[in-house]
């Protein structure tokens, strides 16, 4: 029997069983492992509406950790800018999310998890390779395009982890200038040639 299509009854909202759904799913399986189809399954829905609702399993994952909409889309944006001043850029925008209160909620959750449950780190992980690295990796017309994101990937998870996370200070409450001043050039040093 395959799943009713269309309006749920009894005004049941979809969009959110399918994010319950999908929750369920990226924490048993991981981020790899589950696809928008085994979400639909689950959440008893035509997997288009899935699509129609999120777009991709990144807007999904991404939706589902209350991060911006389009986060592939604006590492795209921001790395396919100037190269002169990509690490700069990329800070920036790393430290706008995780200021922010929303979002900072989400990502202290997601990284929390990931340190101490395979499946969750699984989740992250894929999200972090398909739609932050993946996009930055293309942006760049280089040698070693997946390398060089890979480190930039890995230094602005280590801000995440002494910043926000562990909290050690001086990093912890230097100002986010402060911070762009000292991490914006060794991105950059990856992500130009």
């Amino acid at each position: 029997m395959s799943p009713r299509s269309g309006r749920r009854p009894s005004g049941a909202d979809t969009r959110q069983l399918i994010l319950d759904q999908a929750s369920t799913a990226f924490s048993e399986r991981g981020y790899d492992s589950t696809s928008l189809r085994e979400i639909a399954r689950l959440a008893r829905v035509d997997p288009a509406l899935v699509t129609h609702y999120f777009g991709s399993k990144g807007r999904l994952f991404a939706a589902l950790m209350r991060l911006p909409d389009n986060l592939s889309a604006q590492v795209a944006l921001l790395a396919s800018g100037p190269a002169v001043d990509r690490g700069d850029r990329l800070v920036r925008f790393f430290l706008t999310l995780w200021e922010d209160d929303v979002t900072r909620q989400s990502l202290l959750a997601m990284f929390r998890s990931a340190v101490s449950n395979p499946q969750a780190a699984d989740s992250l992980r894929g999200f972090i390779s398909d739609a932050l690295l993946g996009p930055l990796a293309a942006a760049l017309d280089l040698p070693d395009p997946r390398l060089r994101a890979a480190l930039a990937g890995s230094q602005l998870v280590g801000v995440a982890m002494v910043r926000y996370i562990v909290g050690v200070e001086p990093l912890a409450s230097a100002d986010s200038e402060t911070v762009v001043a000292w991490i914006a050039p060794t991105l950059q040093r990856y992500l130009s040639a």
